[in-house]
């Protein structure tokens, strides 16, 4: 999993992570963690992969479908609004994709 773990403006240079090792028997702070796997290569694309993975789908469903808030209460509910949401968003990309008229 990885977690952003602070703000950077584009274009700004990333801060240095510091390299101290922990001592013996002693773990790292989450955050600190997270940092330090953000600092590989590997964890940067990792990272940099949300852009075409995740949150474009989130814009989507806030901009096409106007969904700002969730019109239930409870976990149980609220749940159950996201699933159907996702399922009216995702049967618009298959129509609109012409997919369903050509399974027919």
């Amino acid at each position: 999993m990885h977690v952003a773990t602070g703000k950077q403006k584009h274009g700004e240079a990333r801060l240095p992570v510091e390299d101290n090792p922990p001592e013996a028997g002693e773990e790292l702070p989450l955050r600190e963690r997270m940092k330090r796997k953000f600092a590989s290569e590997a964890g940067r694309d990792v990272y940099r992969m949300r852009k075409a993975i995740v949150e474009p789908v989130f814009g989507q469903i806030k901009e096409w479908r106007g969904f700002r808030r969730f019109s239930l209460r409870g976990m149980e509910n609220v749940r159950g609004e996201w699933k159907l949401v996702c399922l009216t968003h995702n049967l618009l990309k298959l129509f609109r994709s012409g997919y369903l008229l050509e399974a027919c």
